[in-house]
């Protein structure tokens, strides 16, 4: 790509008698060769296709440069790459290889969209038409919404016996004056609240939030609008929400219930609750004693609050000791003894939604948190971004990266080690060839990504 220093040379320190010297004049070469693998995942799940569909375009078709499912893509594919910025769209622009991606069918002589077309596309009111001046690309979200568990469900192609949906809220620190940002207490800064479902590895739902609620508010909105879809497709799963204490509300598991879906939530821990295993809490207590080493003992028990909760509910009790003394913890859940002993729904179940966490910071490596536009619903949509991205480079580790090494990176390794190659790229009449690094340590692991994903069924 060329920029306005290309003619400027940078010198260095020399490599015994050779003087080094560097200068921005390689034409068309991009960083982003490993992107090609974006694509095919996209040519067989297309859900940048059916993001862009959840767009209505009012804007004359005869003075369109850019269609929607281009700047959609556009802005997906730069935010999978790495690319969190507007602004870095004024040079991505130019990048041969990102207008590949994007389809636009001369990709070195066709100029993707800029910062300010990019920015009207997020900006765009719900109430906006063709009578607009500028900003007429209205995003419908309830669509977007819907295409999240789509994709889950398309990715799946016979209905599992049981599913996890987990919940979790966590902060996105504002640093301006946004619409529905607030002091948080317990973060201690302003920031949203978005609230996260997932089920294992796959983004279920992401609602940007004011952060002047309680962490479970709007939880059972979002379940039943999800847990109503996957049962129009799958009517005879069983389906278990999991969540922290943060979501252990009446309303959530008088919902659950009444729905036929089963919980385990944790609970916060209180005088009365820790009365109830007093005595597991001495014998741990006397077991650290002798061994030195922590020591647990569960027990289990029907609990109801002196208020806020309809019915008695099982609850599963850990009473622990460590160094630091005692740790209790405690959990209610809908599922019964004979099923899950105490010590097994604890440790094998509940203890299993902390993955959940590395989740949720691959949304922030996917740049989740920069929502610093002056309105929530702008700000959703860029919530919205970064989620299809992470769709993408998900299906990729779905898909292609099963039985390798990186079976198990994180969006970011995943980044570094497959997307960020150097290429070189020529266009003909017939082809667009794209010549890859030399010196790429990675080449086995491209070559079997490429093999797992060119052996699958097209989509699109």
């Amino acid at each position: 790509m060329s920029t306005e220093c290309n003619q400027f040379v940078f010198g260095f320190h020399p490599l015994k008698h050779r003087e080094i010297r560097a200068q921005f004049d390689g034409g068309a070469i991009t960083t982003e060769g490993g992107g090609l693998l974006l694509r095919e995942v996209e040519k067989r799940i297309g859900v940048v296709r059916q993001f862009a569909a959840c767009f209505r375009d009012y804007r004359n078709p005869d003075l369109i440069e850019h269609s929607v499912e281009e700047l959609v893509a556009q802005r997906v594919y730069g935010l999978a790459l790495g690319y969190e910025d507007l602004n870095d769209h004024e040079e991505l622009r130019k990048d041969p290889l990102l207008a590949v991606l994007v389809e636009k069918s001369d990709p070195v002589g066709e100029a993707l969209a800029g910062k300010s077309t990019l920015n009207r596309l997020e900006l765009t009111p719900a109430t906006a038409s063709a009578k607009a001046r500028y900003k007429k690309i209205v995003a419908d979200h309830a669509a977007v919404d819907r295409l999240f568990v789509d994709v889950f469900l398309a990715a799946h192609p016979q209905a599992p016996q049981q599913i996890i949906l987990d919940l979790d809220a966590t902060d996105d620190p504002l640093h301006g004056n946004q619409e529905g940002g607030f002091f948080h207490g317990y973060y201690g800064h302003y920031c949203y609240l978005p609230l996260y479902i997932f089920c294992g590895e796959f983004l279920l739902g992401a609602r940007l939030r004011p952060s002047n609620i309680d962490a479970s508010a709007g939880s059972v909105e979002e379940l039943q609008r999800i847990v109503k879809q996957i049962r129009a497709a799958w009517p005879k799963v069983r389906i278990l929400v999991r969540a922290d204490s943060g979501f252990c509300r009446e309303e959530l598991m008088a919902w659950c219930e009444a729905e036929s879906v089963d919980y385990v939530l944790g609970l916060a821990k209180n005088e009365r609750l820790k009365a109830q295993i007093k005595k597991e809490l001495t014998k741990a207590e006397r077991q650290y004693q002798e061994t030195r080493r922590a020591a647990r003992i569960f027990k289990e028990f029907y609990y109801k609050t002196r208020k806020s909760w309809s019915v008695q509910r099982r609850v599963v009790a850990k009473a622990e000791h460590l160094e630091k003394g005692e740790n209790p913890r405690f959990v209610v859940t809908s599922l019964p003894a004979e099923e899950w002993s105490a010590s097994a729904l604890y440790e094998q179940l509940y203890c299993a939604r902390g993955d959940m966490e590395n989740r949720i910071k691959e949304q922030l490596m996917l740049f989740a948190d920069r929502t610093s536009t002056a309105y929530l619903r702008s700000n959703q949509l860029r919530l919205y971004f970064s989620s299809v991205a992470y769709v993408l480079l998900q299906m990729l580790r779905h898909l292609g990266l099963q039985g390798t090494e990186l079976a198990k990176a994180q969006c970011t390794t995943i980044r570094l080690k497959l997307l960020k190659i150097g290429a070189l790229i020529r266009i003909s009449v017939r082809k667009v060839w794209v010549s890859l690094a030399g010196g790429y340590p990675y080449v086995a692991l491209f070559r079997q990504v490429h093999e797992k994903l060119w052996a699958l069924p097209l989509k699109c």
